[in-house]
């Protein structure tokens, strides 16, 4: 008789999240970063009446759950993707986060009944799939218990506001942004007008210490330059590095013609 092996059950922690992802004409990307929550029972899509093929991309996923809602700032939009999870934890992702198969294993040791609360999640920056070795991105707040937790708008991004332990995770998510120049330029000017709306409303001394650097138009392009090529050892990264750090350079400068034009009008 052919005796069937029970399948190996999920681990707790896994069973206990519910990944939370904004999306927004993310075709190039989505299908990555589904690929790695496989492990999910449910996955909670918010998105903003995408206009490609983003939500054909979802349908293929029979976990994850799509609902509709007009982009107004990214706090209301995740605190809104938070009120729909009914698990304990969340992992709130961007549309072009992968999650690493070592974060994955990490995740599944982690006890949901422990002592901590939230979890902060270092960032591996690639470029057109391949890693970089260092970037600007500081590990981010992205596992948490729902009720521990809400989000406020901070600029063109979002903070989360958590209560409670938190620690760090050894392993990495990856951030591998595939749209087009256009759409990368197109976001970046709408980032900058956000930004500039939070130059002008606070003082220097509720911000830190690159937005002080930001007040001087033009100063922090040739900082992130030296910052990612040499401090982050981009310049070994070859082709993909100096991409990199060009980009860093245009956002930087878009934000300070932005100030210009701002403080112009004032």
């Amino acid at each position: 008789m052919l005796t069937l092996s029970p399948p190996h059950p999920t681990p707790a922690m896994l069973a206990a999240i519910t990944p939370v992802i904004l999306t927004y004409n993310e075709a190039a990307n989505i299908e990555r970063t589904l690929q790695q929550l496989t492990w999910a029972d449910r996955i909670v899509v918010v998105d903003s009446f995408s206009t490609d093929e983003t939500l054909d991309i979802l349908a293929r996923y029979p976990q994850v759950e799509v609902h509709q809602r007009a982009f107004d700032t990214h706090a209301t939009q995740w605190n809104y993707g938070l009120s729909l999870v009914t698990t304990a934890w969340v992992l709130s992702l961007d549309a072009d986060y992968c999650l690493s198969d070592d974060l994955v294993a990490e995740l599944a040791t982690l006890d949901p009944l422990g002592a901590v609360d939230c979890y902060s999640i270092p960032f591996q920056y690639c470029v057109f799939g391949k890693p970089l070795r260092g970037s600007i991105l500081p590990p981010r707040a992205a596992l948490f218990r729902r009720a521990q937790a809400t989000y406020v708008d901070d600029g063109h991004t979002q903070l989360l506001q958590c209560w409670g332990t938190v620690a760090t995770l050894k392993h990495p998510i990856h951030h591998d942004d595939r749209k087009s120049l256009n759409r990368w330029l197109w976001a970046q000017d709408r980032y900058a007008l956000l930004e500039v709306q939070k130059q002008l409303e606070k003082g220097p001394t509720d911000l830190g210490w690159s937005d002080r650097i930001r007040r001087v138009p033009g100063l922090s392009a040739p900082i992130i330059l030296v910052y990612c090529l040499i401090l982050k050892g981009g310049i070994l990264d070859g082709w993909a590095g100096c991409y990199y750090a060009f980009q860093r350079i245009v956002a930087e400068l878009i934000l300070s013609i932005r100030l210009i034009e701002a403080r112009s009008h004032q």
